[in-house]
């Protein structure tokens, strides 16, 4: 189970980063479309999981799986295509000089100013963004809120492949042609 873990979950992890990449390198600068781009990604890295769970119930376990084992196995692949998607934005936040808070709360601050939010809610808001700012200095604080932004997406991707695959008539293990 350890080695289909680490396997599959290298393998999102690539995909999640390429995803990363390619969402900060062309979509960053348009807003929500980013945001759909970034979790886009994630969720193709995490079919995976997916992936993963049924190599493991039909190679190593006969075609057969419990819901409680496939979700262990889901969320494994997942945490490894998490701590992938940390360090890779880890090493973002290092190339650009960790400037990416300051950059954010300018851009939306701009943003409210040009929707025509009063000075009062500008001012609320980057107070608030302020006080995050100062928090996600702290490197530990940054990879847990980055992982949080994975974490569910591969925990309900792991839910529904275990869902889906606890039943062996389900994409049944195809038999050699002999």
């Amino acid at each position: 189970m350890g080695r289909i873990i680490a396997v599959y979950g290298a393998i999102s992890g690539v995909v999640v980063l390429f995803g990363m990449f390619i969402s900060i390198t062309f979509v960053a600068d348009h807003g929500a479309m980013g945001m759909v781009a970034g979790y886009l990604s994630m969720l193709v890295a995490l079919l995976f999981v997916f992936v993963g769970i049924k190599r493991y119930r039909d190679v190593n376990l006969g075609g057969v799986i419990t819901f409680w084992k496939a979700l262990g196995v889901g969320i494994g692949i997942g945490l490894v295509s998490g701590l992938f998607y940390v360090l890779g934005w880890e090493v973002y936040m290092w190339q650009t000089g960790g400037t990416f808070m300051a950059d954010y709360i300018a851009q939306s601050t701009e943003d409210m100013r040009v929707a025509g939010k009063s000075a009062a809610e500008i001012a609320a808001f980057s107070a608030e963004m302020g006080a995050m700012a100062e928090q996600y200095k702290n490197p530990l604080f940054r990879m847990a809120l980055t992982l949080t932004e994975i974490f569910p997406v591969a925990l309900i991707v792991s839910i529904v492949s275990a869902a889906l695959l606890r039943r062996s008539s389900f994409m049944p293990a195809t038999q050699p042609r002999g």
